[in-house]
């Protein structure tokens, strides 16, 4: 299976906040904002596998600005990493100013999607060769982040986290 960029899997949703969409204090729901990233990771996780994708795991949402009503949203997901059958797809959210179209970060998360074949089983899937700085960044914490998943879920020892037990030598 040949290795890809994530620039390959690079899923860019714009859209705008309406007001059936907001809470009473007229900010984008959390929850909107999540299918919204659900949905971009979906498509970003199928680029990259060229299968159906589904979604494993929320591992982080940090919701660091809220998003007002009448905002432009800009959601740009990527696979960050492939392992065997499950890719980490990392989102990044943006607000634009209508104006002057700067772009201000206003939340991130991390999902983890699982290609499966028409019968549902999970299948392999290609593995990723970062090329930015931040890629790389990205790719590496991505082992520590699936480490730390495993071992909090009792699939791995402590002792077999050699990415997690570098932090701390």
């Amino acid at each position: 299976m040949t290795p890809k960029h994530p620039s390959e899997s690079l899923t860019i949703l714009t859209d705008m906040v309406l007001p059936s969409e907001t809470n009473a204090l007229h900010n984008l729901f959390g929850g909107e904002l999540l299918a919204r990233m659900d949905r971009a990771a979906s498509i970003s996780a199928g680029r990259h596998s060229r299968q159906v994708s589904v979604t494993a795991s929320v591992n982080h949402v940090a919701f660091n600005k809220a998003i007002a009503l009448g905002s432009v949203v800009i959601i740009e997901a990527k696979v960050s990493r492939a392992f065997k059958t499950s890719m980490e797809i990392y989102i990044d959210v943006w607000v634009e100013d209508r104006e002057s179209g700067e772009r201000t970060k206003a939340n991130e998360a991390i999902y983890t999607f699982v290609a499966v074949d028409a019968t549902g089983k999970p299948v392999e899937v290609p593995q990723i060769i970062p090329e930015t700085k931040l890629e790389i960044h990205r790719y590496d914490d991505a082992l520590r982040r699936k480490q730390l998943s495993l071992v909090l879920a009792g699939k791995m020892k402590p002792e077999e986290a050699t990415e997690l037990k570098a932090l701390f030598v």
